[in-house]
């Protein structure tokens, strides 16, 4: 499912997304420890977590994400966004806790066999 549709009908709002919207988003991830999500997230994943500092974004490009997602109504700093504009990666926003996400998400097909 491309990131523009999850973004519409989950309600959710884009920090950044002017490019990426695009993209198609078949896992999803939850994690806030980076090292942990270098080593077990795959690639095309949305990413929830409740970080929100610039080193997401190099972790969203090494481990070619789809987009980020913020949960718990977490926002990215100007220095995170112009980071995340610079290599194209989306940064969605959520009030939401991960758990509860996640689920949406799956009923939408996401991360399904």
């Amino acid at each position: 499912m491309k990131i523009e549709e999850i973004l519409k009908r989950l309600e959710l709002s884009a920090a950044t997304g002017e490019t990426g919207l695009d993209r198609e988003a078949d896992a999803g991830y939850c994690g806030d420890l980076l090292s942990d999500v270098m080593a077990n997230a795959k690639k095309g994943a949305l990413w929830l977590t409740i970080q929100s500092h610039q080193n997401i974004v190099a972790v969203a490009v090494l481990k070619e994400m789809a987009a980020i997602v913020l949960v718990n109504g977490r926002s990215p700093d100007e220095e995170t966004k112009t980071k995340a504009r610079a290599e194209g990666i989306p940064i969605l926003l959520c009030p939401l806790p991960a758990f509860e996400l996640a689920g949406r998400l799956y009923e939408l097909g996401i991360g399904r066999p």
